[in-house]
């Protein structure tokens, strides 16, 4: 099993960075433009009073080794359920594969700290596990370099997104 933690800087204020984190305008071109996922859907999205609650479904680009993409299938999906508590700021969310569910986890948290005026540091902690006899621990590198390539990624976007649309 793999733990690890990706943090970015987005040149923003908490409450703009959870405000864009939640538009689903962001999200579709942050997945299926700036990440290049062929599929990525808001299922449902939906606010009480001390919660947010977002689940989407997504087939990401995979740039994997051969054994990892013939065990995975060409058609890769997951579904991915999170909740975002209002009154702690932490995002928790867990990803469920379109197959090999039993065997694969994906699932984390995500906070912010404000680090300036106007920056904040996004930091992520994952958790990827692959009980996949005799390519378990390659699946789990690969999907560790693929997420980390993601949120890097998705921090430059969001701090484009920001100078741009807010």
């Amino acid at each position: 099993m793999g733990k690890f933690t990706v943090t970015n800087e987005i040149n923003c204020n908490e409450e703009t960075f959870w405000k864009v984190f939640f538009d689903k305008e962001f999200n579709e071109k942050l997945y299926r433009g700036h990440l290049s996922f062929p599929d990525f859907r808001i299922l449902d999205q939906r606010d009480s009073d001390t919660e947010t609650i977002r689940k989407v479904a997504g087939t990401p680009k995979m740039n994997v080794p051969g054994p990892v993409a013939k065990v995975l299938g060409s058609n890769f999906s997951y579904t991915e359920e999170g909740r975002f508590n209002k009154a702690t700021k932490f995002w928790s969310w867990k990803m469920t594969p379109g197959n090999m569910a039993d065997k694969l986890r994906n699932e984390g948290t995500m906070r912010i700290e404000r680090v300036g005026d106007n920056k904040v540091r996004r930091i992520a902690e994952l958790v990827i596990e692959a009980k996949v006899f005799g390519i378990g621990g390659l699946i789990e590198s690969s999907a560790e370099k693929q997420l980390r390539d993601g949120w890097n990624d998705s921090a430059v976007f969001m701090n484009d997104w920001v100078k741009t649309h807010t």
